[in-house]
């Protein structure tokens, strides 16, 4: 059973490590191509010097990548998490979002170079910005996508 955006935002958003960091998950679209997530700086998530914590930084955009692939391509697919790097660039104050949008061209290719069951390793990126619309990070996520066997 595929769970509804607006099931999947709410199980996430009572998830225990999102809510205890102020992570919050604003919207996630009806085709699973875009999801907003919003982390407002408190008690629990910033750093000896008062802005957010870099870990928190990063748990906010951990499974959402994996998520939407997982949801668009369907269950003929085998979706992980493989690596991920996150790249400070200045320091988060206030309330900071991450936009997470999937093309239609990229799943075109996902599914083009994974169609004979080989192993595909695409390399997706986020930036997570501040209230201004300055960047704070870039998270670079490398996820495995294969087809499954027999599909």
């Amino acid at each position: 059973m595929k769970p509804s955006p607006r099931l999947l935002k709410t199980l996430i958003n009572l998830w225990p490590p999102f809510l205890g960091a102020g992570i919050k998950v604003r919207h996630i679209a009806a085709d699973w191509k875009q999801i907003n997530v919003q982390l407002r700086l408190g008690l629990t998530n910033r750093n000896y010097v008062g802005v957010h914590f870099g870990g928190s930084l990063y748990a906010m955009t951990d499974p959402f990548f994996m998520l939407m692939l997982m949801q668009s391509l369907g269950r003929d697919y085998v979706v992980w998490d493989k690596a991920g790097a996150i790249e400070y660039h200045k320091p988060g104050k206030g309330v900071v979002t991450a936009c997470f949008t999937l093309q239609d061209s990229q799943l075109q290719d996902i599914r083009h170079r994974t169609a004979g069951g080989e192993k595909y390793l695409p390399e997706l990126t986020v930036d997570i910005r501040d209230e201004a619309g300055d960047i704070v990070a870039t998270v670079n996520k490398i996820l495995y996508v294969r087809r499954k066997k027999g599909r």
